[in-house]
């Protein structure tokens, strides 16, 4: 009879086949998966990354149309670090409608504007704000728990019907808002909780209780008397009043009423065309706007008075106040408050052609109307910006010589641009000379020595040379010569200098 060894024989294996996993592989499992946690949690503690609405929010902050002269950079700054370090502290920096919130400078005028607001202490501001992402993240909990209701079969996510809704799932209905499927009866107490805790939030009967951020003043929570009264009604009655720029809110008794008005811009016309002193007429008109303005006056009158101003404007070149008043003309126009729309749609047209600004022209010419096509002004602008476009300087200046209204002061801003192409265009088509009266009917000069004098002006004198059958041009040894002025005067003029 054989011997008993010292241990206990066991058959091999002879397969891969694994039925049933050991007791002691879950343990291992769970360790290993203990283990990976670590390295994770230590990655997460590293460089914040912030959200994109943080970073858009920052952005929009320092952009160049939402700076304001009155608040300097390093007290904006200041107010910027303030409002993401409170949302850091309270836990909503994702939470928080970032695109709404108005922005730092906003912050710092309204402070300005209402004066010092009741102080109130960060940690009641941080617990309370921490008080409402609980509030939040129970409705959210609330919902999904609806959402994963155990009587509702679960269907994977191909296998779903089409909605109509796709973000009907996350709706949250009134008789939803419970936690653990419990109905929010007005009995229970974890509802009135939530309930008293929120009329506590919304409350101001103390500056201590109110739940304020610090960019937000108590006093902007309560509409103040003037926002309730709506726009000022002018007291002053006089006809004439300087211009300032205001840097406060307007005092109804330096403002002036729209029958005032009325009387005021008859009297500026009627010294317009005594005295035609522009600097004097344009402080009038300023003046006059501003009254309107913070007036909220816009009515066929405004239209007038800021047309009879670009007019004036136009006149004596000022593009500066005329670009103001053709900016307003447009939203003015667009209200249907009478006016002469297409007189001044045909005055952008040549504006645009005078700085050379095609993405503007492309916009003007898509919102034309047929009717508008059609009307006289317009047409006449549209030729020349075809003429232009062709390089026909025959046509150019046969529409120079006929512009209605009172474009042909917008025309004399770049004729002499194109006097200089047609120049060049001349010296290479005509050789060995032209007569200088020829040059005088095609370049709308009105007369020979108006044309001389734009030639010697340029330092062509040498090219003019007097013959017992006139004055010629000799176009063939002036062949390149007004190509370097040319370029000088087709440099796009700086139309932000006029704005």
């Amino acid at each position: 009879m054989p011997s008993a060894g010292a241990f206990t024989a066991v058959t091999a294996r002879r397969s891969f086949d694994q039925r049933s996993e050991p007791e002691h592989a879950q343990p291992a499992s769970t360790a290993s998966h203990g283990s990976t946690s670590g390295p994770t949690n230590n990655t997460d503690r590293g460089k914040r990354d912030w959200p994109p609405s943080v970073r858009s929010y920052v952005q929009r902050s320092f952009a160049e149309e939402n700076i304001l002269p009155d608040v300097g950079w390093k007290e904006m700054e200041t107010k910027l670090k303030q409002v993401i370090s409170h949302s850091v502290a309270a836990g909503t920096l994702t939470s928080e409608d970032w695109d709404n919130l108005p922005l730092p400078q906003m912050m710092i005028q309204e402070e300005r504007r209402r004066g010092p607001s009741p102080p109130v202490s960060d940690s009641l501001l941080i617990s309370t704000l921490r008080e409402t992402n609980e509030a939040k993240s129970k409705k959210r909990k609330s919902s999904d728990l609806d959402l994963a209701d155990e009587a509702t079969p679960r269907i994977v996510p191909w296998n779903q019907p089409k909605s109509r809704n796709v973000f009907e799932s996350r709706i949250t209905y009134p008789e939803n808002r419970s936690r653990n499927g419990l109905s929010p009866e007005k009995g229970s107490s974890k509802f009135t909780q939530v309930l008293d805790g929120r009329k506590r939030r919304f409350e101001n009967t103390t500056p201590g209780s109110s739940s304020v951020r610090p960019w937000r003043s108590s006093a902007s929570q309560e509409p103040s008397s003037k926002q309730a009264e709506g726009p000022i009604v002018g007291r002053c009655q006089d006809l004439e009043k300087k211009y300032f720029r205001l840097t406060s809110a307007p005092n109804p008794d330096t403002v002036r009423p729209l029958h005032i008005l009325e009387k005021t811009l008859d009297h500026l016309k009627r010294k317009w065309k005594q005295e035609r002193n522009y600097f004097y007429i344009c402080d009038q008109f300023k003046s006059l706007r501003q009254d309107l303005t913070v007036q909220r006056i816009k009515t066929g009158f405004t239209v007038n008075a800021y047309e009879i101003h670009a007019r004036i404007a136009l006149e004596k070149g000022d593009l500066g106040e005329y670009n103001q008043c053709q900016t307003q003309l447009r939203a003015l126009y667009a209200q249907n408050l009478g006016g002469h729309p297409t007189e001044f749609v045909a005055y952008r047209i040549l504006y645009f052609l005078h700085t050379s600004n095609r993405t503007d022209m492309n916009d003007v010419l898509a919102d034309l109307t047929p009717a508008e096509k059609q009307d006289k002004a317009v047409k006449h602008a549209l030729d020349t910006r075809s003429a232009l476009a062709l390089g026909d300087y025959h046509r150019f200046f046969q529409l120079y010589l006929d512009t209605p209204n009172m474009g042909a002061y917008l025309m004399d801003m770049f004729v002499a641009r194109e006097r200089l192409a047609a120049l060049c265009a001349i010296c290479r088509a005509y050789k060995p000379h032209v007569k200088l009266r020829f040059i005088t009917e095609e370049l709308g000069f009105e007369s020979d020595d108006e044309s001389a004098r734009f030639i010697c002006d340029h330092g062509a004198q040498q090219y003019l040379e007097e013959r017992d059958t006139g004055v010629f041009l000799l176009t063939g040894k002036a062949l390149n010569f007004f190509d370097p002025a040319l370029t000088a005067a087709s440099a796009r003029p700086d139309s932000k200098a006029y704005v």
